[in-house]
């Protein structure tokens, strides 16, 4: 039997980062995003965002991708968000996200960092964020 524990947090925006995760209506959909974790296999610890981007912690299972996850979690959430008429106008979300592994260490640290985004967001933008982000994680930003 393998034995695996890979933490990832995955971040990811509404498309052209619309602010469409109105306060009243997103924590519907994120508490929808953990349900629907639970039913395909997938342990997703905590979830929260803000009214334009999302942020996720989950365990990766041993026979799944970051890829493959994250379009179920993001594929499955937008189609049920606007099946069931969740917010005024349609949800999408970017095709492009964000995600690092993450030290069983600090797993407590990025729970509060998550659990935390609407008063994170009091002092800082979404573009401060993703430029930490970035920069902290050594990613490099290819311009088109």
């Amino acid at each position: 039997m393998s034995f695996v524990k890979v933490w990832i947090h995955a971040v990811w925006t509404t498309k052209r980062r619309a602010p469409l995760l109105i306060k009243e209506k997103r924590q519907i959909i994120f508490n929808h995003i953990l349900d629907n974790g639970i039913a395909k296999g997938i342990y997703v610890d905590c979830v929260n965002g803000h009214k334009d981007h999302v942020h996720c912690l989950f365990k990766l299972r041993n026979d799944e991708t970051i890829m493959k996850t994250m379009q179920m979690l993001k594929g499955e959430s937008s189609y049920w968000a606007n099946k069931n008429k969740v917010l005024p106008h349609k949800l999408y979300w970017q095709k492009e996200f964000y995600a690092v592994s993450v030290s069983e260490s600090i797993v407590p640290n990025v729970q509060d960092y998550i659990q935390n985004q609407e008063e994170h967001h009091k002092d800082y933008s979404w573009e401060e964020e993703y430029n930490n982000f970035i920069k902290n994680y050594g990613f490099q930003v290819l311009k088109s």
